[in-house]
């Protein structure tokens, strides 16, 4: 199954349908709660919320996860019976099958509850009505692109002594996003070195967006941090709080690390780790929520 660990939970809504399709007297029955076997809209409706819970156990890459409402409504019409289910969750996931299946269940049950009243019963028009939630609906496109800058900052990684891999993460990431690369640069960890090239980028506009990669621990060296909080109109604290939030599940030295972010003259300047590893989940904390800021900032 496909590894959605990396993935932040978000507000998921599905909404599907099925149609049953029997004789008008049949249905009629149906409205009048005279079948045999008891109330089928209730059962049905009960079957298709218990089934929508349990999707995970027999649709094999499904996911399992914390369903938090389910509903099964029905449209009775002259020979038929439309059923809906409705789910919505607060997951990594979304919750199309799990509302899909409901309705297979809802009306699965229907059907056995119906056949001894007749044998050319028909199911079938399933589909997908709606779907929100996850990137897909948080995704915002901007034209041109988002102007960005890429900052690697770490003295040992400008002379050479090691491979600069988390800028590579954030380059590969960015590929799919709304934004272009306009500079890279490496500087070494010195705090007027990196203040002065900020003052530059920024007084100038030549980037809307910065990402500083290194520099964010706890040494004496590590400067990215002060330097932002020093040259920033101000800061974004949501933006730092999102880091942090998502590194801490993943590893409790996410703590140690100084994310921070400020704007200056209407450009967005975002500290990462220096690691692979964090400045990919870094990255996966921040979009697509990110480059929401730029509906404002490109307002001004």
């Amino acid at each position: 199954m496909i590894n959605i660990s990396h993935k932040r939970n978000s507000l998921r809504y599905a909404k599907a349908s099925g149609k049953l399709t029997s004789t008008p007297d049949v249905i009629t029955k149906v409205k009048n709660r005279e079948i045999p076997k008891g109330d089928l809209l209730e059962i049905a409706r009960s079957a298709g919320i218990q089934a929508g819970k349990r999707t995970s156990e027999w649709i094999v890459f499904c996911h399992s996860m914390p369903i938090d409402w389910i509903e099964i409504s029905y449209e009775i019409q002259n020979d038929a019976i439309i059923f809906i289910a409705e789910v919505e969750a607060v997951w990594k996931t979304g919750v199309e099958m799990e509302a899909v299946t409901a309705v297979m269940a809802a009306m699965l049950n229907a059907y056995d509850m119906l056949k001894p009243m007749d044998a050319q019963i028909t199911m079938g028009e399933i589909k997908l009505l709606e779907k929100r939630g996850g990137k897909s609906d948080m995704r915002d496109s901007f034209d041109p692109p988002i102007r960005t800058a890429l900052v690697s900052v770490d003295t040992a990684k400008k002379e050479g002594h090691r491979v600069d891999r988390s800028s590579n993460v954030i380059r590969k990431f960015l590929e799919n996003e709304s934004v272009e690369i306009v500079t890279e640069q490496q500087l070494n960890e010195e705090e007027e070195i990196v203040k002065n090239y900020l003052l530059n980028l920024t007084d100038n506009k030549t980037a809307e967006l910065i990402f500083l990669c290194g520099s964010t621990g706890p040494a004496s060296k590590d400067v990215v941090p002060k330097v932002i909080r020093e040259i920033s109109d101000r800061e974004v604290p949501g933006i730092s709080h999102a880091m942090h939030q998502y590194g801490l599940v993943r590893t409790p030295y996410a703590m140690i690390s100084d994310q921070v972010a400020g704007i200056r003259n209407g450009v967005l300047m975002v500290a990462l780790p220096g690691s692979k590893k964090g400045a990919s989940e870094c990255m996966d904390a921040l979009f697509p929520g990110l480059l929401h800021i730029f509906k404002t900032l490109r307002m001004q």
